[in-house]
Formats: structure tokens, C-alpha cells, sequence
């Protein structure tokens, strides 16, 4: 048996929080160096940094791969980079709250795809009420239209993300493809990078801050997840990840003293509450199908016959017996830590 270690002492609830505050404290951060190096810059530092801690640790080879693996490759690689190019861009001219709540409607969007409950409905008008309300509320202090604009492809990116990380995942051992594709973002990021960094990029102090954003926006939440993710449940993980946006606000306030409108505070209200509705109904469906599958033995209606004993946990930890979150679960509503 593993010795606990020290993170075992640490709820998981806390862990996921942890990271989701180092994740936006860290998009908070990176937009104090757009004026020195520029949104394209930072990403490229950020997307440089990743990449190298993941190369080292996995060393991923491309002998022997097919062609469709390394063209998923190529896909998630450019899905990263305008991923995140198009958020730091939407951050360069929206508070952190505002732009983070209209990327969210991304993956919250491929969480509640392809459902014909009448209950998603209410959801999907939640969530699009409170981005109709940060776009269109009216205030003499009205939020920059480009940059909304630039939030919104950075949550349809952060879907397509969703979706290629699945085949990737399936393509590829471990974090090997990921590690291929953060590596094929910094080429696609080094010449929008070079030329919105010009000779900053070059400064130790701008390196140093690069570096810090990649450690708080990909490297601290990705190891956290991980760890807390053999003790949480699904739906655990992502009922915490609705939680997102709030703590961009958090972060914006804190750190960039952007103070959110009341009509910013009601949209995020209102996005946080369909996120944590859809999760919860995704919970529900999921728990209902698998009790169903299970069969009248699982509730003792059939004598004495004896549970399945190696049937898989209906909350257990995603990546155990459960085979990970599904897709419509809590994983698209989360930010994928070595990006966003």
C-alpha cells in the first residue's frame, strides 16, 4: 500500500480550489505584462515554458505513429495556440471576470449538446442571458464588442479543445501528446509572439514574469487536478469548476483592482448557476443510467443474488473503474490547466 503523503492530509474540494485560484490569479498576472511584451507574446512565454517542463518529463517520440495520430496532433497543437492567443487578447481589453465568464460558455456549450431535456433549455438560457447582459446591459461604461468577440472564439477554441483532447488522448500514452501539441503551439505562436515581444521577450524580467504564468496558469492546477482527482468524483470536479468565474472576478479585483459592475457580478451569477445546473442534471442522468444498467440485482430485489463485485463505483474517481468523466459530465466544464 502507497504511504499518504502530505497532499492526502489536503481535501480534495480544497486542492481543485487551489487550482482554480492559481489558474486565473495567473491570467491576472500574465495581463500585467501585455504592456511590456504583448498578448502574443505572453503566450508565446507561456506556451514555450509548458512545453519544455513536458518535454523533459515525457520525452514523446514520433517513430511509429500513424498519420491520423500525428494530424490530431496538429490539430490540438493549433486549437491551443489560437485558444489562448484569442483569450489574452479578449483580457487586453476586457476585465478578467467579464471575459472568462463569456469563454466559459464554450465548454458549457459541449456539456449540454446533443440533450433534448427540456431542463438543459433553462440552462442554456441562463448562461446566454447572463453573456447577452455583459454584452448588451446598457452602462455608460459599456465592455469593448471586439473583446467580447475575442472571448467568445476563445470558448468555441476551448471546445473544439474538449473534443480533440479525447482523440488525442486515445492517439498517444500518457501526457505524450499533449506534450507534442503545446510544442507545435510555440511554433505556431513564435512569429505573432516575436513580433508583439520584439526585444522584451529577451529581458530577464519579462522571463521571469513569463515563467510565473505558466507555473500558476499550467503547471501548479495540472498537478493538483491530478492528485485530487483519485479521491473526488465527477461530479465532485465539476461542480467546483462552475465555480470558475467567480474566481476570475476574484482574481481581477485583487489583483488588477478591477472593480465589477453589478450587471458583471449578476452575469457571472448567472453563468456560474448553469454550469453547476448542467453538471448536477449530467450527475443525475448519468447515476440513473448506470443504476438501470445494474439491473434489480444491484437493489437486492432479486433474493439473495449477490452484486456484481467488480462493477465500477457509480461516484467513483474519474480514471479508476468509472473510465474518467464523461463528456457531458463535469471534464468540458473545466479549464484545461496547461492552457486557458
Amino acid at each position: 500500500m502507497r504511504p499518504p503523503g502530505r497532499t492526502d492530509a489536503i481535501p480534495p474540494q480544497a486542492l481543485i480550489l487551489i487550482g482554480i485560484a492559481s489558474v486565473q490569479f495567473g491570467a491576472a498576472f500574465a495581463d500585467t505584462l501585455f504592456a511590456k511584451a504583448g498578448p502574443a507574446g505572453v503566450v508565446l512565454m507561456r506556451l514555450a515554458f509548458a512545453s519544455a517542463v513536458l518535454l523533459a518529463l515525457t520525452r514523446p517520440r514520433l517513430r511509429g505513429r500513424t498519420r491520423r495520430d500525428l494530424l490530431a496532433a496538429v490539430g490540438f497543437g493549433l486549437v491551443l495556440a489560437c485558444m489562448n492567443w484569442s483569450f489574452y487578447e479578449s483580457l487586453d481589453r476586457l476585465p478578467l471576470g467579464p471575459a472568462a465568464t463569456v469563454e466559459f460558455i464554450g465548454p458549457l456549450g459541449v456539456a449540454i449538446a446533443g440533450s433534448r431535456k427540456m431542463l438543459d433549455l433553462l440552462w442554456v438560457a441562463l448562461a446566454g442571458g447572463g453573456v447577452a447582459l455583459l454584452a448588451f446591459g446598457g452602462s455608460h461604461q459599456s465592455l469593448d464588442l471586439v473583446g467580447l468577440l475575442l472571448a467568445a472564439l476563445a470558448g468555441a477554441f476551448w471546445a473544439a479543445y474538449i473534443l480533440l483532447s479525447q482523440r488525442v488522448g486515445s492517439g498517444f500514452a500518457g501526457l505524450d501528446g499533449l506534450a507534442i501539441a503545446l510544442t507545435l503551439a510555440t511554433l505556431v505562436m513564435l512569429p505573432a509572439g516575436v513580433a508583439d515581444g520584439g526585444s522584451a521577450l529577451l529581458r530577464p524580467d519579462v522571463l521571469l514574469g513569463g515563467l510565473g504564468v505558466a507555473v500558476l496558469s499550467s503547471l501548479i492546477p495540472y498537478s493538483l487536478e491530478l492528485i485530487a482527482l483519485r479521491r473526488l468524483s465527477a461530479a465532485g470536479f465539476g461542480l467546483l469548476m462552475s465555480l470558475e468565474p467567480a474566481f476570475a472576478a476574484l482574481a481581477g479585483m485583487l489583483v488588477l483592482s478591477q472593480r465589477p459592475q453589478l450587471r458583471t457580478v449578476a452575469a457571472i451569477v448567472m453563468v456560474v448557476v448553469a454550469s453547476a445546473g448542467t453538471t448536477l442534471e449530467a450527475n443525475r442522468s448519468a447515476t440513473g443510467r448506470a443504476g438501470r444498467s445494474r439491473g434489480p440485482e444491484a437493489t437486492g430485489e432479486a433474493g439473495d443474488s449477490e452484486p456484481d463485485a467488480g462493477a465500477a463505483p457509480l461516484d467513483g474517481p474519474p480514471g479508476e473503474a468509472s473510465g474518467g468523466p464523461a463528456l457531458s459530465g463535469p471534464a468540458p466544464t473545466s479549464q484545461p490547466p496547461p492552457l486557458g
